[in-house]
């Protein structure tokens, strides 16, 4: 990798003021990757705080944390910290403290998984309405039950809850998950929520539940805490391109998208971070690392410029950011304020200062994940991938530097002797990043 000294100031360093008066200290957002570093209690752990300090220490203007559940019961993945009281307020402290080292933002994903939670730790999901999840996947997942509207209110508050102790514990903002496939995305397809009361229908009906979560969030927190919202651009895969401009036929598209982040800027959002698809239509199909980057280059950048200049609220650009002439050039077209990374820093995690600090201009290719043998990549491509960067992840946890020539068989060994058997279940294919 080659490297070259520049004399200017990158873009990428210039600070950012967000609607509710909070500055960051620069243009890095390390979008949520699942660390996969909790127990069976889901608390928070020493790795976390090992983690976040030293991607603190790495410069990133914004460290966002993996899933943090609303519901201990509803884990979207096997090693989730899931935050319903103040048990572990105390460990939430030391991890929200590290994160914000060296002037970082430390936010705290919320999500609820609904129906999108692996059989192998919830036979009992819950999702706007029943049916199981389409696809090849179907089978790893429990059919669910169809959410009442008490318990709707009641996931409310939880999304509420957890955020006021977010914000207790010194977190700096939350990062409401409303993509994916997850519990919200579900309420706002029409595929998935056939619901015919208030929650259901019309898009004003269907994204009424993300709206209620935001409108309680924002009262638990108070005007001044950061709230950013992951949403789908839509729930098209990109990969397999089926109609872009209307999204998976019949599902979330970006035109409903578009409005929804419009309702979310006069309700007061601050920043709100671009992404898509969803279990059934995951955003990538293959395991290919550098080769399938330089096949896509950055991520949505059709659907961010088809949203400059029709929102003021900050946006959040997240995937295939492998290098600083992309970061500046897409800081540059003023088609994102934030430049989201993940998979990256899970390799380089002191990336945001070796661009900023040092200038460094090279590139970050990540690893073609395979155990060597065909038939176990084709049966576990997705998983090989989500906890190749998992083991990278609790190497940097455990003091040590990520090792970019890891196997993939070891990460499969390392994914089973950590979580068992659920680790091998089918997961929500991260590849966004």
């Amino acid at each position: 990798m080659s490297e070259m000294t520049t004399t200017m100031p990158p873009l990428v360093a210039e600070p950012l003021t967000l609607p509710c008066g909070v500055t960051i200290k620069n243009r890095f957002y390390k979008s949520a990757m699942n660390e996969a570093l909790a127990g069976r209690d889901c608390a928070p752990t020493e790795a976390h705080i090992r983690l976040y300090r030293t991607w603190a220490e790495g410069g990133a203007g914004v460290l966002v944390t993996g899933n943090v559940m609303v519901d201990h019961t509803q884990l979207g993945e096997p090693g989730n910290v899931a935050v319903e009281d103040e048990r572990d307020l105390a460990m939430l402290r030391r991890w929200a403290a590290a994160g914000t080292e060296n002037g970082a933002h430390c936010w705290m994903q919320i999500n609820h998984p609904g129906r999108q939670s692996p059989i192998t730790i919830n036979q009992h999901p819950f999702a706007p309405s029943g049916g199981k999840v389409d696809g090849a996947y179907g089978r790893f997942f429990a059919e669910p039950t169809e959410l009442t509207r008490e318990q709707i209110h009641n996931i409310i508050h939880r999304f509420a809850n957890t955020a006021r102790i977010a914000k207790k514990a010194g977190f700096t903002g939350v990062e409401i998950h409303a993509a994916h496939g997850y519990l919200i995305n579900q309420f706002l397809s029409p595929l998935d929520n056939r619901r015919t009361d208030e929650y259901g229908g019309s898009l004003e009906n269907r994204a009424r539940f993300l709206f209620d979560v935001f409108d309680a969030v924002r009262k638990a927190v108070g005007p001044k805490f950061p709230i950013a919202v992951k949403l789908n651009s839509s729930d098209v895969p990109i990969a397999i391109k089926i109609n872009e401009q209307n999204g998976a036929p019949g599902g979330f598209s970006e035109e409903e998208s578009i409005w929804v982040m419009k309702q979310l800027e006069t309700r007061g959002v601050d920043l709100i971070d671009i992404s898509g698809g969803t279990y059934s239509k995951p955003v990538i199909q293959t395991n290919d690392g550098a080769a399938e980057d330089r096949r896509r280059g950055v991520y949505f950048t059709d659907f961010a410029r088809r949203i400059k200049g029709e929102l003021t609220v900050p946006v959040a650009l997240t995937g295939g950011f492998r290098n600083a002439d992309d970061m500046e050039h897409a800081l540059n077209e003023g088609i994102t304020q934030m430049i989201g990374i993940a998979r990256p820093i899970a390799l380089v995690p002191d990336l945001p200062n070796r661009i900023i600090r040092d200038g460094w201009r090279g590139n970050v290719d990540l690893p073609r994940v395979s155990t060597g043998i065909k038939s176990l990549d084709k049966a576990f491509g997705g998983i090989l991938v989500i906890s190749w960067f998992e083991l990278q992840m609790n190497r940097i946890a455990r003091g040590k530097r990520p090792n970019p020539r890891s196997g993939g068989m070891r990460a499969l060994l390392f994914a089973i002797k950590q979580h068992g058997p659920a680790a091998l279940t089918p997961r929500r294919r991260k590849g966004h990043q």
